[in-house]
């Protein structure tokens, strides 16, 4: 036992890697897993603290452990089964395609990318762009929401800039679990979105082996309480109005709520902007007739970088107001009808989010221009007057709450962007700008 064994150099060094990877599993990588998981519960725990909903332990249990719940659901086994029957292919393959496209929805959330990175930068972005308006409605939604029940907000979707608006504003309340689509499954992207909570979808997928991957998740999710944001209109307004909702993530949660057991409340969001930054991209995919979106990375670097040079410079007053209404909350425990009614439900949220739009100057302006033709500026303001007479104070996001303010800084923000002109005193659509015009007046135009 005490004789001398020689070794070749590389394999004395193979065998302390060996050793070292072996301590670093079963000593090491526990220990400092350990550490910043106490570590995560604490941040966690003191986040809780300043949340009107915590953050649900569904929201914070481990990614893998998630994924293997999923794939191991008795709903995806049985997809799993009829997928690998349909397909001709082995169980075992259509297992792995399974646990892919679980891979490919779960999130990996973390409370300190969210709270810490997130919550901040979309306060810093939401301000440095807009001048941002929170309606009244928002002090109504949180008192007939029962504290258990899983919080659903439902927007209309305008812009991207809805993804980082609705987190800012919500940031007191809980972190929201967003449905994104492919546009973010980009690295670093992709990474980042995750940490956050959010889960991707295919929209435009017809697969059945996916569709209940996906559908179990959200029903998961829901049944565990996690606060999510969903779009019912299922993707951007080409031509700036509402459009009809799409009933698949609806039906999926319908389908998997318990409401003895826990409420489920859709909370309506509405959002308005003086200026959607990609509007010409989406009126350009209007008139083709198509929601392929020509926009060049080169053509949204460049923007970027010149906003941020006007900015630098103090060239920059911003894109004008944003303004997010928050509309009355519907309960499906006390709405039962609605509970198995997927398409009245989505009906009804639709119009809860139409009540409450916020009229903001340019949309206003744009609406006066188009129904009642080039005008002068007294007759603007008079017409703006009389179309808003039988509106509340709470659709109303005007800017000193000044009316005749409101219609001076509209028409300056459409004549800075060429989409008016005025000759003689008379304002109206420049040539090949009717469209621009119509997309800002759609906004709110169902109001009237």
């Amino acid at each position: 036992m005490s004789s001398t064994v020689s070794l070749p150099l590389w394999l004395f060094v193979l065998i302390l890697l060996f050793a070292a990877v072996t301590f670093a599993s079963h000593f090491l990588f526990p220990s400092v897993r350990w550490f910043f998981r106490r570590r995560a519960e604490k941040v966690v725990a003191r986040i809780n603290k300043r949340l009107e909903r915590p953050i649900q332990p569904f929201k914070l249990a481990r990614r893998s452990d998630m994924i293997q719940r999923l794939c191991y659901d008795p709903e995806v086994t049985q997809a799993i089964v009829d997928h690998a029957r349909a397909n001709k292919v082995r169980e075992d393959v259509a297992f792995e395609i399974a646990r892919g496209y679980a891979r490919e929805i779960v999130p990996s959330f973390s409370a300190t990318a969210y709270f810490g990175i997130a919550i901040r930068l979309a306060r810093l972005l939401s301000n440095a762009l807009y001048k941002v308006r929170v309606g009244e409605y928002e002090r109504q939604s949180p008192n007939e929401v029962d504290p258990e029940a899983t919080v659903i907000f439902v927007m209309n979707h305008r812009s991207n800039m809805d993804y980082v608006l609705v987190t800012y504003l919500a940031a007191n309340r809980s972190a929201l679990s967003y449905a994104v689509g492919e546009w973010a499954r980009v690295w670093p992207l992709s990474f980042l979105i995750k940490a956050m909570g959010a889960y991707f979808i295919r929209r435009r997928s017809r697969n059945a082996l996916y569709r209940r991957v996906l559908a179990r998740y959200v029903q998961m999710a829901t049944q565990g309480g996690v606060t999510q944001a969903l779009f019912p209109e299922g993707g951007l307004s080409l031509d700036g109005a509402l459009a009809p909702p799409k009933m698949g993530l609806l039906k999926y949660i319908l389908d998997g709520a318990d409401l003895e057991a826990r409420d489920v409340v859709f909370v309506p969001v509405a959002l308005n902007y003086d200026r959607v930054l990609e509007d010409r991209i989406l009126m350009a995919a209007d008139a083709a007739g198509t929601r392929r979106f020509r926009a060049r990375i080169s053509v949204i670097a460049g923007f970027a970088i010149r906003t941020l040079w006007r900015r630098l410079t103090g060239n920059f007053d911003g894109f004008g107001y944003a303004a997010v209404n928050f509309g009355p909350a519907l309960s499906l425990r006390h709405n039962p009808a609605f509970a198995v009614d997927a398409d009245a439900l989505a009906s009804e949220i639709m119009r809860r989010i139409a009540c409450v739009v916020p009229i903001l100057p340019v949309p206003m302006v744009a609406h006066v221009l188009c129904t009642q033709g080039p005008q002068a500026r007294v007759q603007i303001e008079q017409n703006v007057s009389r179309i808003c007479q039988g509106l509340g104070a709470d659709h109303m996001q005007l800017p000193r709450s000044n009316r005749g303010y409101a219609v001076e800084y509209g028409l300056n923000s459409l004549l800075s962007r060429g989409i008016i002109e005025e000759c003689d005193g008379i304002f109206s659509a420049r040539t090949g700008q009717n469209a621009a015009l119509e997309y800002y007046a759609n906004s709110i135009r169902h109001l009237f």
